[in-house]
């Protein structure tokens, strides 16, 4: 889930910052904005927030 990656990967502090964060808008899923705090994120996303980017590898 979104809120989770953004907490796993060190860009916010908790679970709940996390949902704030996506809340708020800042969140683009392959530069569509993304306000689904639980948003299923898939391998070969990628997911920004302001100057950082995260691109999601599978297992």
């Amino acid at each position: 889930e979104l809120h989770h990656l953004l907490k796993l990967t060190g860009i916010c502090d908790s679970g709940g910052m996390g949902k704030a964060i996506v809340a708020s808008g800042a969140v683009t899923v392959d530069g569509a904005v993304e306000l689904r705090k639980t948003c299923k994120i898939r391998a070969g996303q990628v997911v920004r927030i302001g100057d950082q980017a995260i691109r999601v590898l599978a297992a």
